[in-house]
């Protein structure tokens, strides 16, 4: 054995242990006096949280009036529009009298596997029958693939 084991020799790996930070030891040390905390007051204590406080004045998130509601029951949906239906058809990634479902756009990493539906909406032109199921269609876009020759199938 070219080196032979030895409790003496056990060394932790380099870096493995730090010193210990030392507080309140003069000036020189930069953590000298307050210990790194600053002058007295709340502040200086353990456990403050002052967050929104203002001095006892009442704080502004109270002072000014609710605005707004958030729907957190809103249904994600992922757009779908005619430039992209029409990138899918090029690079070939759908074949033909295939339809273009949210499976598939999720196979082929259109779309996010999170998104709970598609919306299909006019941006753009499209020229070729496909046909597409989604979630909901602006009137518009489904009047622009019927008069391609397209069908919707909403789901």
């Amino acid at each position: 054995m070219a080196s032979e084991f030895k409790l003496n020799s056990i060394r932790d790996n380099k870096g493995a242990n730090q010193k210990a930070k030392l507080l309140g030891r003069g000036i020189g040390s930069g953590l000298g006096k307050t210990s790194g905390r600053g002058g007295k007051g709340q502040t200086a204590r353990s456990g403050v949280s002052l967050n929104g406080f203002e001095g006892g004045q009442t704080p502004i998130y109270r002072r000014l009036p609710k605005r707004g509601f958030v729907n957190f029951g809103r249904a994600k949906l992922y757009e779908l529009d005619f430039f992209k239906i029409s990138r899918i058809l090029k690079k070939g990634l759908v074949k033909e009298g295939e339809a273009i479902n949210r499976e598939l756009l999720v196979k082929i990493r259109y779309m996010p596997a999170a998104a709970d539906g598609i919306s299909l909406i006019a941006n753009g032109e499209i020229d070729v029958a496909v046909n597409v199921c989604v979630t909901r269609s602006s009137a518009k876009a489904k009047e622009m693939l019927e008069k391609a020759g397209g069908t919707l199938v909403l789901e």
